[in-house]
C-alpha cells in the first residue's frame, strides 16, 4: 500500500473519528487515502485555527485525541495557537501537517521551513516521517505521548514524497496503559498530615476533572465534609450544590475564596496545574502545608513546597485515601467558617440575578439566565475577555466538563469552533458559547462550518466595543486605559448571512427567554446583548474591600 494509506490505517487502529482541517497540495495523498475509510470523518474548516480549537474540545470532552490538520508553512503556522491552547490545557490532539518533497528541504525553497523545530514548544513531542516503515511506530508513539497524564499535543508532519511511496509495513496494536500508583507509605504521611489537621481545604485542578478522579473526589467529601476550591478547568469536579463547593479561585485580585485557603492549616492540592493559578497568589508567604497530588511530580516553585507529594493516578490515589477514612472511623474537622464562606459567595453569585433594567444587561444577570436555561449535563463555553472572569466567579456546574474556559494559554477566538466540535460529541446537549463582540469576530469564519455542518449551538455575544479586559486591567493599574474600541458588523444581518437565527435582546427581563428560544431552533443561533461592564470596575472595589477573615 502507499504510505499515506498505511497512515489511516494506523490512526483508524488507534480509533481515531474526526479530524478537522484545510488541506494543500502536500496532504493530497493523505487526503485521497483518508476518502476511503469508513471511520474516520474529515471537517473541513475555514481556517486551521479553528480546525485547532475543534480538535481540542473534542479530546478535552472525550478524553481520545482528534486530528487537526494542516499543509506546510502558512497552514502549519495557522495551526499554532489552537495547538498551543490544547497543549497547555491538557487536552490529547494530533497534528498533522504537510511538507515539501524531501529531496527540497534542505535549501531555500517555497513555503519550506523548519515546522518541527516550530511545533516543539507547543507540543509534547514532535518528528518528521522519513520512511514509510516508520509510520506505525511514530503513530503509536504520538497517540501513546497525547494520552499519558499530562495529556497534550504531538505533531506529525509527512512530506509530500514520503506519503506516495509503498510500504509492506502494517499498523501496530495498541495496548492499553495503566497508569503508575503512590506508594502505601507516602499516602500513609499524607493521611497523617490530614488527620492532624483542624482546618484543611482542597484545591482542585484541570485533573480533577477526569471522571474516574472526579468521582473519587466526590466520594472522599462526602466522608470529610472538606471544602473543594477549584481552579477554573476545575468547574464541576464536584457538585456546585453540594455544601462542601467552595466554587472557583483563580481572578489576580483576591476573592473571597481566598480567605478559605488563608485559615486552612492544611492544603491537599489534587491535579493541580500552575499555569492557571499561581501559588504565589494563594500563598503569598510560602509557609503553607501543602500535600501535592497529581499524575506528575509538583512543579519547583519558592510558594509551592510540598510536605508530601502523591505521584500517580488521581483516582487511584484518592480511593487510597478513602479507604484509609473509612479504617480510622471518619475525620473530624471544623469546617464552620467553609460553610459560611459559601453562603457569602452564594450571595454575590445570585446579585443581580433578577435585574428587569432595559439598555444594557449585567453581567450576573447574563450568566444567571445563561445557568438557568440549560441542564446539568449541558455544555458550556467561554471564550477570552472580561466576561471570562465573571463566568469563572459566578457560573458554576454539577458535572465535569460542562463548562469549558481556556485558562492555560487562554486564546481569544476559542469558544465559537469550540462550541462546534461540542456539538459533534455532545449532539443532543445544549451547547452555549459565551464570547465578546473581539473574540467572536477572531474566528466569525466557522459560522460557515456550524451552518454547513447544521449543529444546534447558540453563540451569546457580550457587545462592548472594545478590549474590555484589557480596559479593565489598564483601568485597575492606570487609572486609565488606552485606546481599545472598535466598531461591529450589523449582527442580524451577520448572522443571516451565514444562515444563522439571529436575536438582539437589550433589555434583561427578556435574556432568559431569547436564550431558551436559540435552542429550540433548528442549526445555530446566535444572540447579542449589549453588557454593561461598569460592573467591572465595580467588582475591582468590592474584591479589594474583602478582609482578611472570616
Amino acid at each position: 500500500m502507499k504510505a499515506s494509506d498505511l497512515f489511516v490505517e494506523c490512526l483508524e487502529k488507534e480509533g481515531i473519528e474526526y479530524i478537522f482541517g484545510v488541506p494543500g497540495e502536500e496532504n493530497a495523498d493523505f487526503m485521497i487515502s483518508l476518502e476511503a475509510s469508513k471511520q474516520i470523518t474529515f471537517v473541513l474548516t475555514r481556517h486551521e485555527q479553528g480546525a485547532a480549537f475543534m480538535a481540542e474540545i473534542y479530546g478535552r470532552l472525550t478524553g481520545h485525541p482528534a486530528v487537526c490538520l494542516g499543509t506546510l508553512g502558512p497552514g502549519a503556522t495557522n495551526l499554532i495557537t489552537g495547538v498551543a491552547d490544547s497543549n497547555m490545557d491538557r487536552a490529547p490532539m494530533l497534528v498533522l501537517t504537510g511538507q515539501g518533497t524531501t529531496h527540497r528541504l534542505h535549501k531555500e525553497s517555497h513555503q519550506v521551513m523548519d515546522v518541527v523545530a516550530m511545533f516543539e514548544p507547543v507540543t509534547k513531542w514532535a518528528e518528521t516521517v522519513r520512511a514509510p516503515g516508520t509510520i506505525p511506530e511514530i503513530v503509536r508513539k504520538a497517540v501513546r505521548v497525547a494520552t499519558t497524564e499530562k495529556p497534550g499535543a504531538v505533531h506529525i508532519e509527512l512530506p509530500e514524497d514520503v506519503a506516495s511511496l509503498e510500504t509492506s509495513a502494517r499498523p501496530l496494536v495498541p495496548r492499553r496503559l495503566r497508569r503508575s500508583v503512590p506508594d502505601d507509605k507516602i499516602v500513609d504521611q499524607a493521611f497523617e498530615l490530614l488527620r492532624k489537621a483542624s482546618n484543611p481545604v482542597i484545591l482542585a485542578g484541570n485533573g480533577c476533572i477526569r471522571r474516574r478522579a472526579s468521582n473519587q473526589l466526590q466520594r472522599f467529601c462526602e466522608k470529610t465534609g472538606i471544602g473543594v476550591v477549584s481552579t477554573f478547568m476545575a468547574k464541576g469536579c464536584v457538585d456546585m450544590d453540594a455544601d462542601y463547593c467552595l466554587f472557583t479561585a483563580g481572578l489576580g485580585a483576591r476573592d473571597r475564596i481566598n480567605l478559605a485557603i488563608d485559615e486552612a492549616d492544611l492544603v491537599l492540592s489534587l491535579g493541580f496545574d500552575m499555569v492557571e493559578y499561581h501559588p504565589r497568589l494563594w500563598n503569598p508567604s510560602a509557609d503553607k502545608c501543602i500535600v501535592h497530588a497529581d499524575f506528575l511530580p509538583a512543579e519547583v516553585d519558592e510558594h509551592y513546597c510540598p510536605e508530601v507529594e502523591l505521584v500517580g493516578d488521581l483516582a487511584h490515589m484518592l480511593w487510597m485515601l478513602n479507604e484509609r477514612v473509612d479504617a480510622a472511623g471518619g475525620l473530624s474537622f471544623d469546617l464552620s467558617n467553609q460553610r459560611s464562606l459559601r453562603r457569602e459567595m452564594w450571595s454575590d453569585i445570585m446579585e443581580h440575578a433578577d435585574d428587569d433594567t432595559e439598555g444594557s444587561i449585567r453581567p450576573q444577570k447574563a450568566i444567571a439566565d445563561s445557568r438557568a436555561v440549560l441542564g446539568p449535563e449541558d455544555v458550556l463555553l467561554s471564550d477570552v475577555g472580561a466576561h471570562k472572569m465573571w463566568i469563572a466567579r459566578h457560573y458554576h456546574c454539577n458535572a465535569p466538563n460542562t463548562c469549558l474556559i481556556p485558562n492555560g494559554f487562554c486564546s481569544m477566538g476559542f469558544a465559537l469552533p469550540g462550541a462546534i466540535a461540542a456539538a459533534i460529541v455532545y449532539p443532543d446537549r445544549r451547547i452555549l458559547a459565551i464570547c465578546g463582540d473581539a473574540g467572536f469576530l477572531m474566528n466569525v469564519q466557522e459560522m460557515e462550518t456550524a451552518r454547513r455542518l447544521g449543529v444546534n449551538i447558540t453563540v451569546l455575544v457580550w457587545e462592548d466595543h472594545e478590549y474590555g479586559l484589557i480596559a479593565w486591567k489598564q483601568e485597575t493599574t492606570f487609572g486609565r486605559h488606552t485606546e481599545l474600541s472598535f466598531d461591529n458588523p450589523d449582527w442580524m444581518q451577520l448572522a443571516s448571512a451565514f444562515g444563522w437565527h439571529g436575536h438582539y435582546c437589550g433589555n434583561s427581563r427578556d435574556l432568559k427567554d431569547a436564550l431558551a428560544s436559540s435552542f429550540t431552533e433548528d442549526g445555530p443561533s446566535l444572540v447579542v446583548i449589549p453588557i454593561d461592564y461598569r460592573e467591572n470596575r465595580l467588582l475591582t472595589r468590592k474584591l479589594g474591600e474583602i478582609t482578611a477573615t472570616l
